[in-house]
């Protein structure tokens, strides 16, 4: 999986027929067309990228997240160093195989783009069914996107107030107090004054818990 290969990503990823899918079908424990479809519609509902690739580094299936997520990085000239990175943690995951043939492992890798997008990468193995067919599971995670949901969580777990819940969700992506009142418009005596009401509501709830 080159350069090449990472720019269609979205053309291959778009075939009429499902690889993965496909010679699971062909595979002596067949399973109902539902459970297939299940199967899929939990791939596709995934908030990370998910790719599934054989062990030369070809591509077998990627979500409608992993389509998107290449989309933008082939619009921010990002391809090649997300490109090397997976390669580089497939490499390595394959050589963990060779070493400890016994042992389930996995390996992840930070990196942040041209755009300032940190993306988590994360690859295991894949056995699709009982033959020697092996696979890599490749994840990409966009930390923004992860912060975000997290703080949507974290405001309705401690019953943040709507301004609360804004100042929290910038908090979370790393803001500054001068940037977080920039961006609301507020002081910075504001924005402390919101976040120490956050902390305490927090405090509170756990200690419920």
């Amino acid at each position: 999986m080159r350069v090449s290969q990472f720019a269609e990503y979205q053309r291959i990823a778009s075939i009429s027929r499902d690889i993965f899918y496909n010679r699971k079908l062909k595979s002596e424990k067949k399973q109902p067309a539902s459970k297939l479809h299940l199967m899929q519609a939990i791939i596709e509902s995934f908030v990370d990228g998910i790719f599934i690739l054989t062990t030369q580094g070809e591509v077998v299936h990627a979500n409608e997240r992993a389509r998107c997520l290449c989309q933008e990085l082939n619009e921010g000239i990002d391809k090649d160093k997300v490109t090397d990175e997976i390669w580089r943690i497939c490499e390595s995951l394959t050589e963990s195989r060779q070493l400890f043939p016994n042992q389930k492992i996995s390996i992840e890798s930070e990196i942040e783009t041209k755009s300032s997008v940190k993306i988590r990468i994360r690859a295991r193995w894949l056995e699709a069914n009982e033959s020697n067919d092996n696979y890599l599971l490749v994840t990409l995670e966009d930390r923004q996107q992860t912060n975000q949901s997290i703080a949507i969580s974290e405001a309705k777990k401690y019953g943040l107030t709507e301004r609360e819940s804004q100042v929290w969700l910038l908090r979370r992506a790393n803001y500054s107090y001068q940037e977080i009142a920039e961006e609301l418009y507020i002081t910075i005596n504001t924005v402390k004054k919101h976040l120490k009401n956050i902390y305490a509501k927090q405090v509170l709830t756990n200690n419920e818990e």
